[in-house]
């Protein structure tokens, strides 16, 4: 019953989102290009910093409590990747006392060609509730940001952006 009421709040354009928990475990970058293998990644940091903003603060507008990841933040500085950890997201989620884990990705395959991953999972079940792989092309601020507007956009918030 818990799973079909999260499930309805969630389909509904979360209004009952203002009692959901979340702990966003953030956006790894992977980059398997060969234009930045041997050089700095200053650009990219910078993107996924305001990317991470983007949807902490998205999310928060929609009225969902994103919880306090520090105490897990030795479990997290092992992982590589929380998106594909085989659920210790939603492990850590469930520690932390939350109801969903955030996690994302931005895998760089060159200047022109990027992917940007953002997954909700129950952190009871470790299932994805929502979720969204989008391909973008170029390697800018704009095309970075309306790549994960359009990711909260389409698969997480029916309404335009405030």
């Amino acid at each position: 019953m818990r799973r079909f009421a999260i499930f309805l709040c969630l389909t509904l354009a979360a209004p009952c989102a203002a009692d959901e928990k979340i702990a966003f475990f953030g956006i790894p970058l992977l980059d398997g290009s060969l234009q930045t293998a041997t050089g700095g990644h200053e650009a990219e940091e910078a993107r996924i910093e305001a990317l991470e903003t983007l949807v902490a603060d998205r999310f928060r507008e929609e009225g969902y409590d994103l919880v306090d990841i520090a105490p897990v933040q030795e479990k997290l500085d092992r992982v590589a990747n929380p998106a594909k950890c085989y659920g210790c997201d939603a492990r850590m989620a469930t520690e932390l006392g939350a109801d969903f884990a955030l996690v994302g990705e931005v895998q760089k395959i060159s200047n022109l060609i990027l992917t940007m991953n953002l997954q909700l999972r129950d952190a009871e079940s470790g299932e994805t509730v929502k979720g969204r792989v989008v391909d973008i092309r170029g390697n800018t601020d704009e095309s970075w940001t309306r790549g994960m507007r359009y990711i909260l956009k389409t698969a997480f918030f029916e309404r335009e952006e405030k």
